[in-house]
């Protein structure tokens, strides 16, 4: 009896050993090898032959790539926690399900959140690059390379989700006063934990913080949702991290009041319009302004092979005629 054919499950980027080889295993799976990011050309071509697309958050699947689909692909297992590099209305309507890989990020990308709270009020970009640039360090004076303490300083989180959360209880331990800012008022018993204090307005409490921390998602409801009117109602001794998605923040206007010392500084592992990054934030980083990184809040070995893990759960459950766990409907976004 000939064995039952296996799904094809297109691929766009590299992931782990550990799940490629399980896909491998359990379907016909065309892997991408070399890594190189799929040309729009490449995508549409694999919209049209596979039963299950398995893109990354840096392929754009929007409309007018999905209008290209064939019959044949009915499941987009995005391997990301953001869908906001998918057209799901679109999707949806032609009959394709979308599921994504939410909470196994949650605790890296607060780390790196933390991480970027301490780095830019103490300098520690700008101090570690004393010790690798050509000067010499002349050694330890009272006056000198000196940073803001974060103990006891305000902390506006924009988003109190499952990040948001996280990069809360981080910050408490480091003695930060927690508010935030979201569509929805947490639970009674999640701000009691966090001793959270809730802004129904973001522009009164933008106003009021020390350091702001963008962990809210890219949807057109928050897109520049930190405009240039907004980011102007930030104190001049405040910071800004930002590890959610660029496209939160109107970075050029960002950019031009850090320059003009009406934002104290910034820390970003995201961008407007990755991979390029922004020449003036660049400049800034150089000035010890801002602390830039390539994307990394959720780089870690652990994450992105629970992250495999969930996108094989997700089309096993929908090839096994069953709702897959992580699908994502329109109404979500």
């Amino acid at each position: 009896m000939a064995l039952p054919k296996k799904p094809l499950v297109v691929v766009t980027r590299r992931l782990p050993d550990s799940i490629e080889m399980r896909m491998r295993e359990l379907f016909d799976a065309r892997l991408n090898s070399d890594d190189v990011p799929m040309s729009r050309d490449k995508l549409i071509e694999a919209v049209k032959t596979a039963d299950v697309l398995v893109p990354t958050v840096t392929d754009h699947i929007d409309k007018s790539v999905l209008s290209q689909t064939g019959e044949r692909l009915k499941l987009i297992a995005n391997f990301g926690n953001g869908v906001d590099n998918i057209d799901v209305a679109t999707a949806v309507h032609r009959g394709i399900t979308v599921t994504n890989t939410p909470g196994v990020l949650t605790e890296d990308t607060a780390d790196m959140t933390m991480a970027l709270i301490l780095a830019v009020p103490r300098r520690l970009a700008e101090g570690a690059q004393v010790l690798t640039g050509d000067r010499e360090w002349s050694g330890w004076s009272p006056t000198w390379m000196l940073g803001h303490r974060i103990w006891g300083k305000r902390l506006g989180i924009i988003g109190l989700g499952r990040i948001g959360q996280a990069v809360a209880r981080r910050a408490q331990a480091f003695g930060l006063k927690i508010h935030y800012h979201d569509r929805r008022r947490v639970a009674p018993a999640i701000e009691e934990a966090l001793h959270a204090t809730y802004w129904e307005s973001l522009d009164q409490m933008l106003a009021r913080m020390d350091i702001i921390s963008v962990n809210c998602p890219h949807t057109p409801a928050t897109y520049h949702l930190l405009s240039a009117r907004r980011l102007k109602l930030i104190r001049p001794d405040a910071y800004i991290v930002n590890t959610a998605r660029g496209e939160v923040i109107d970075e050029n206007a960002l950019a031009r009041l850090i320059e003009a010392e009406e934002i104290a500084g910034a820390g970003l592992d995201v961008f407007e319009h990755e991979p390029a990054v922004s020449p003036k934030l660049i400049k800034l980083a150089r000035a010890g302004k801002v602390v830039l990184l390539p994307h990394l809040a959720s780089a870690t070995l652990e994450g992105r092979i629970d992250m495999g893990e969930k996108v094989i759960v997700n089309i096993k459950t929908f090839l096994d005629g069953h709702r897959p766990p992580d699908r994502v409907l329109p109404s979500m976004l």
